[in-house]
């Protein structure tokens, strides 16, 4: 899935976002607000994640939804 779905549908999309991340918070998903770039930021900020492997991880995430 691409990340103009996954900011489209981002509410729908929180709760896989909470179940792949337990550390975010409700807040951080809303500040993400199904960006790609501010969900990479709150994941490296709680996870202590370099960028690079953060955005890895996020595109893994997004590429498994479906």
């Amino acid at each position: 899935m691409n990340w103009d779905q996954i900011a489209g549908q981002w509410k729908q999309f929180q709760g896989a976002a909470r179940q792949k991340w337990g550390q975010l918070t409700d807040d951080d998903l809303q500040m993400a607000a199904g960006s790609r770039d501010k969900l990479v930021g709150r994941i490296q900020e709680r996870y202590g994640m370099a960028k690079e492997e953060a955005e890895r991880e996020v595109d893994r995430w997004g590429s498994s939804l479906h």
